[in-house]
């Protein structure tokens, strides 16, 4: 099932629902929905959706391919949720770990991106006006499905509700001017996902998809997942030996080789550039490079 957040025309805010089609490009919100019938609350946010039984997915998806629906060109998909805990992995693939001058980790190398940085599938990514540094880094992203702490390897999967696609958005000089990463990858705006919230039932094999990222129209990464130093359930189990995961957390699981920092000379994001990314079954997100407004400067803008 395809869940995302849709912004009808002219609404103020985005309503929760489910998307149909080949490709997904029907909307049904859930308020179209008769729940007394399915014997369930209509869910508040997409969120509520991951801890939905079999049963229930196919009850919901059923009543919506009854139910009438309107074309995702009569508004805008927002970001799908908004996560409690946004997580990430540096170094996760060997190919980048040694363009990036550095050598394979025993372990995950792990940082936050601060839930601020989330924004929707299309939306503008801004250049900072403190840095020149702004890079792409297209990514898989798993959704927590369910509260977990100590989750053997070997189970790991049973905790991801959905996947999406993510570009962990670097600005790099704030990124390396510390050992830590967090200042450098949680800008406003450095973290678009989406389009929508893949089911886990839908990605049967999460290290066997395809991830490739254009700037512009020109391919810059093409991998597979399968290409992990540290597969997706290796890195469940290493996150929750040390915290609870919760329903909507997000792990941005590594981005493949092809940065723009890497190129010779670094060729880095600027206002007017594209980024897109797509992962095989998962849909695509492409977001517009722009300055960063003034009125970020709240409450100090003119």
């Amino acid at each position: 099932m395809k869940l995302a957040q849709f912004c009808p025309a002219g609404a103020l805010s985005p309503v929760p629902g489910v998307l149909l089609g080949a490709p997904a490009d029907r909307f049904v919100p859930f308020s179209a929905l008769p729940w007394a019938q399915l014997g369930a609350a209509a869910p508040e946010d997409l969120i509520a959706c991951l801890a939905w039984s079999g049963e229930t997915r196919d009850a919901v998806l059923a009543a919506a391919k009854k139910a009438e629906a309107m074309p995702v060109t009569d508004g805008t998909l927002a970001a799908p949720l908004a996560p409690r805990k946004c997580l990430a992995i540096g170094l996760n693939y060997r190919a980048h770990a040694e363009e990036f001058g550095g050598t394979v980790a025993p372990c995950p190398t792990v940082f936050t991106k601060q839930v601020s940085c989330i924004t929707g599938p299309f939306d503008p990514i801004h250049r900072p006006r403190v840095s020149e540094a702004l890079d792409y880094e297209g990514e898989l992203v798993l959704v927590i499905g369910q509260r977990c702490r100590h989750v053997p390897e070997a189970r790991a999967l049973e905790v991801v509700g959905a996947y999406c696609v993510g570009n962990d958005v670097s600005v790099r000089d704030w990124q390396l001017q510390t050992p830590q990463f967090t200042m450098g990858k949680s800008f406003d705006t450095h973290g678009p996902i989406g389009p929508y919230l893949t089911t886990a039932d839908e990605v049967p094999d999460p290290q066997a998809l395809a991830v490739k990222t254009w700037v512009n129209d020109e391919l810059r990464q093409e991998s597979t997942t399968a290409l992990m130093i540290f597969p997706c359930a290796a890195l469940i189990a290493h996150l929750s030996a040390a915290f609870t995961l919760e329903p909507g957390d997000l792990i941005f699981t590594g981005t493949p080789a092809g940065i723009g920092h890497a190129m010779k000379p670094p060729a880095y994001l600027k206002a007017g550039d594209r980024v897109r990314v797509a992962i095989t079954g998962l849909g695509e997100i492409d977001n517009p490079v722009i300055a960063e407004p003034a009125e970020t400067a709240f409450p100090f803008s003119a």
